[in-house]
């Protein structure tokens, strides 16, 4: 039986990797990208969050859209992949991601708690609203809060911050969850009480900042609170 988190008046999530599986790009252009379409995934990915953190230590923001075109780049660059036409079917894909299938339920029902539901995210506030009308989450969503706003990635304090003040929650009010084991680190580092969401069964990372719980989807989320 999980301990029980106190005091909680808001559940904030991240969004891609979370909420959406950052994945289902390459997946679905699988039938163009051969076997190559889990590796291109990866390396997108990678490459996508350590521009993030890169071109914040360099002073040099772009937004997330930006961020994940170059880090596709990159990755198709990697694989000596050519192709204008895939290239902008994949990043069409990306503002379509599927949501994991326990999203919406879980949402719904923080939502029937009385609990504020929100997202904070790297994402710019296009590729969010996109995401969240695809996947049908935004009626389910309090706030959809963009680091955007303030032009400095994750996990800077200042955006976890901003959970705190559009909400008006003390950050030891905040459940906050993230598949993103460094996303935890620096989330639970700031003050929130975090659930580890840990699809895949990584370790930890060595960092400040732990955890009050693991669990291994979204919907492990409701015997916590």
């Amino acid at each position: 039986m999980s301990q029980k988190l106190e005091n909680i008046q808001a559940c904030v999530f991240d969004a891609y990797g979370t909420l959406f599986d950052v994945n289902a790009a390459a997946a679905h252009c699988a039938d163009e990208l051969g076997d190559n379409w889990q590796i291109l995934a990866e390396i997108w990915r990678g490459k996508q969050l350590s521009y993030t953190w890169l071109r914040t230590l360099m002073d040099e923001y772009v937004d997330f859209e930006a961020v994940t075109a170059d880090a596709l780049d990159y990755a198709m660059a990697s694989l000596g992949i050519e192709d204008d036409g895939l290239r902008a079917r994949l990043l069409a894909l990306y503002l379509e991601l599927d949501a994991y299938p326990e999203a919406a339920g879980v949402l719904g029902e923080l939502q029937a708690k009385g609990l504020k539901t929100a997202i904070l995210s790297n994402g710019n506030p296009r590729m969010l609203e996109a995401a969240t009308n695809h996947a049908g989450l935004a009626n389910k969503l309090d706030a959809v809060i963009s680091v955007d706003a303030i032009r400095i990635y994750k996990p800077s304090s200042a955006v976890y911050q901003m959970a705190v003040d559009q909400l008006s929650c003390p950050a030891q009010s905040i459940c906050f969850m993230s598949s993103n084991a460094w996303d935890v680190a620096g989330a639970a580092n700031f003050g929130f009480q975090v659930l580890w969401v840990n699809r895949f069964g990584q370790p930890a990372e060595q960092l400040p900042g732990k955890p009050a719980g693991e669990i291994t989807d979204l919907s492990g989320l409701l015997s916590w609170i």
